[in-house]
């Protein structure tokens, strides 16, 4: 509401602390805490660019600390990405609404030129509704901001029903500006057909145009909050799309290239193996040819020591039998002497 959006504002000018005493403790920074404008700290508050317009947002219910968003820029990319998401999806709804009232306008103008001129209201209604709207977005960001405290503290019924009467607000807000807008269209209508002109309608902000106006009427129109405001909302909405898509491909590169490092490693780790493999098939033919040989060689011994073993026995055989050849031939000399 209008004390919140007011304590706010005072946040915003004199800081967060801006009530505690002199010897108060004060409360570190950090950008995560929830009291905090993340739209601020990723480009800029939208509630900030449609002030005293037809589109305006009301007043922003957090806090746009310079502090915070400067510890928010130097944080890393992917812990920011959340924060992104919220600030594009928002700002995608305002460029979609915006989109519709283009393409409204385009059919109001066809039908226009169609049919008669409408009747018009007068400038004292679309003052009424302007000043109600504004009242009705101040109502809604106090009752979110009280449901979020609700749902904080675990109060799930009173926080449902503050969002069910926020919802009821917004419907009311939307019938106000429908009607404003129609009265615009109708005034605009009028003038342009008043000056035999003809219309067309601004491809950024849904605005009527007069073909051929005066260049000091379009610039005026070029530099005015709501053209200028979605412009910038455009804009900011492709430059974080264009930096989340070259971060995308920068990742997906670094995971290429991990994934060929990885390849060259187990195909070095492979051909290591077939050689280690290899080197131990050579060296286990090689112990076998040498076991081979080994064994021919001692087999050889072995016969070559069996041979002379038999020919030692041989030998040893032919040797007792010529000695026992002499001993038998003296005994019997010696028994021819005796005789």
């Amino acid at each position: 509401m209008a004390v919140s959006a007011a304590a706010a504002l005072l946040d915003e000018l004199m800081g967060r602390n801006r009530n505690d005493g002199p010897n108060a403790q004060k409360k570190p920074v950090h950008w995560e805490d929830p009291e905090f404008c993340k739209y601020f700290m990723v480009k800029f508050c939208p509630h900030d660019l449609f002030v005293n317009t037809r589109a305006d947002l009301g007043a922003c219910p957090k806090v746009h600390c310079e502090e915070a968003k400067t510890q928010y820029n130097e944080a890393s990319i992917r812990s920011k990405m959340q924060y992104e998401d919220e600030f594009v999806a928002f700002a995608t709804s305002l460029l979609n609404d915006v989109e519709r009232r283009i393409e409204k306008g385009k059919q109001r103008l066809e039908l226009m030129n169609k049919t008669e001129t409408p009747v018009s209201h007068s400038n004292s209604q679309s003052q009424k509704n302007q000043e109600q709207i504004k009242l009705l977005s101040e109502k809604i960001n106090g009752l979110v901001q009280e449901a979020e405290q609700m749902g904080t503290r675990g109060h799930v019924e009173e926080a449902q029903g503050l969002m069910k009467l926020c919802d009821q607000l917004k419907e009311e807000r939307d019938t106000l500006r429908k009607q404003n807008e129609s009265i615009h269209w109708s005034q605009t209508y009028e003038l342009a057909a008043a000056q035999e002109k003809q219309m067309e309608v601004c491809e950024v902000c849904g605005a009527f145009l007069i073909v051929g106006d005066a260049q000091s009427r379009i610039d005026d129109h070029l530099m005015g909050k709501q053209h200028m405001g979605y412009a910038r909302l455009k804009n900011a909405v492709n430059e974080i799309q264009e930096q989340r898509k070259k971060y995308v491909e920068e990742r997906e590169k670094q995971r290429e290239e991990e994934r060929k490092k990885r390849m060259e490693r187990t195909r070095s780790n492979s051909k290591d193996i077939d050689r280690h493999s290899r080197d131990a098939d050579r060296d286990k033919r090689s112990k076998s040819s040498r076991d081979r040989s080994h064994h021919r060689t001692d087999r050889k011994s072995d016969r070559h020591e069996r041979e002379r073993r038999r020919s030692r026995s041989r030998g040893h055989r032919i040797t007792s039998s010529h000695s026992s050849h002499r001993h038998r031939g003296y005994n019997g000399n010696s028994r021819r002497d005796h005789h």
